[in-house]
C-alpha cells in the first residue's frame, strides 16, 4: 500500500512545472496589479504636492474649482466667486488644463436666455393641432364633455410657489 501512494506522487506532474507555476503566479501579480497601481499612486501625489494657488482642479466629487491657498495637508477652493471651502488634497482628482471648457453647460443656457426672454408667459401648445381639432369637432356636432376637447394655445405664467 505505501508504493502504490509512491508511485501515484511520481506520476502526478513534474517538479519543475509546479515550480515554475509557484514562481510565475507571484511575478504576474506583481507586474500586473502592483506596479501600475503604485505608479498611479505616485502621480496623484506628485499632482497634489505640485498644486499652485490659481490653478482650476476637479475634485473626487465631481465640482470644478479654483485653488486659492495650499497647506501641508489641505487646499482651499473657490467653488463660486466668493464661496471658499477647504479640502485635503487627497480630494483633488486631477488639474485641469487651462484649454478645457469651464462649463459646457452654462454657454448653451445663456444662448437660450435671449430666445426664452420674451416674458413669463411659455406656450405650451403645438402649432396648428389644436386649430385642425377644433374645426373636426365642430363640424361633425359631437356631444362631447368640454374637458376632452382641446382648448387652444395655454399660455402659462411662471411663478415662485407651485399650486398645490
Amino acid at each position: 500500500m505505501g508504493s502504490e501512494l509512491i508511485l501515484a506522487a511520481e506520476s502526478g506532474g513534474s517538479g519543475a512545472f509546479n515550480l515554475l507555476l509557484l514562481v510565475a503566479v507571484p511575478l504576474v501579480f506583481y507586474f500586473l496589479l502592483i506596479r501600475p497601481q503604485s505608479r498611479r499612486r505616485k502621480q496623484q501625489m506628485e499632482m497634489q504636492n505640485a498644486m499652485t494657488p490659481g490653478a482650476r482642479v476637479l475634485t473626487t466629487s465631481g465640482m470644478r474649482a479654483t485653488v486659492v491657498e495650499v497647506d501641508d495637508d489641505g487646499v482651499v477652493l473657490e467653488i463660486a466667486d466668493g464661496v471658499e471651502v477647504r479640502f485635503v488634497k487627497a480630494a483633488v482628482m486631477q488639474v485641469l488644463k487651462d484649454d478645457e471648457p469651464e462649463d459646457l453647460d452654462d454657454e448653451h443656457d445663456e444662448a437660450g436666455e435671449d430666445e426664452a426672454d420674451d416674458g413669463d408667459a411659455v406656450d405650451l401648445s403645438k402649432d396648428g393641432v389644436e386649430d385642425a381639432a377644433d374645426d373636426e369637432a365642430e363640424s361633425e356636432g359631437a356631444d362631447e364633455d368640454e374637458e376632452s376637447k382641446p382648448k387652444g394655445r395655454t399660455k402659462v405664467k411662471a411663478s415662485d410657489k407651485p399650486s398645490a
